[in-house]
């Protein structure tokens, strides 16, 4: 049996130019192919969104993103942490260096969901997922959690995650994505703008 994936995709706009090179279209193609090679280890990309220029988040901490999400499956019995681990074997290869929570990044490949499973447990993803704001900027978990915790409270996250799965149903609250998307602020869900 395989398991559906679903990955959100933030890149940095590192570059001062007005079109720095993580926005070429060449370097946004070229990071999904890398990911999609990791099908050699059992991943293989089935959808995926447009590409879409969001407000950096949290806001100050660099320029703004370009987002994008996909689907993936994976080879029956592969583990969440085997997928996260081969995640952030891509990131690495293009220069992320992991030294400050929500700091400075040139890729930033979010393992949003796998299927309907909930990660390590229904208490732990409760209590990451209602973690206060200020606590969550000093605060990472140990291990992975899934559903990522606050999906739902993300335009940026829920716009392109509409384009490649409308009808995924998050495992803990039984909305769709549309529905999330549906009580989201609508400047927020304005603020990030197709490509």
């Amino acid at each position: 049996t395989r398991r559906s994936i679903l990955l959100g995709q933030p890149v940095s706009a590192r570059a001062p130019p007005a079109r720095p090179a993580s926005s070429r279209p060449a370097a946004r193609a070229r990071t999904l192919r890398r990911v999609g090679r990791a099908g050699d280890a059992g991943l293989r990309v089935v959808a995926q969104s447009r590409f879409f220029a969001t407000p950096c988040f949290p806001a100050g901490a660099g320029p703004d993103y370009l987002n994008a999400a996909a689907v993936l499956c994976a080879a029956e019995g592969m583990a969440a942490a085997q997928v996260l681990a081969l995640l952030h074997s891509v990131e690495a290869e293009f220069g992320r260096e992991r030294v400050q929570r929500w700091g400075m990044r040139t890729l930033d490949i979010d393992l949003l969901a796998m299927g309907a499973a909930v990660l390590p447990d229904i208490k732990t993803y409760r209590e990451w997922r209602d973690l206060p704001a200020q606590a969550q900027i000093n605060t990472a978990p140990e291990q992975l959690i899934l559903p990522h915790p606050r999906l739902q409270d993300r335009a940026f996250v829920l716009v392109p995650m509409a384009d490649v799965a409308p009808d995924w149903r998050h495992p803990v609250s039984g909305k769709t994505v549309r529905e999330m998307l549906e009580t989201l602020p609508p400047g927020d869900i304005a603020s990030v703008k197709p490509l």
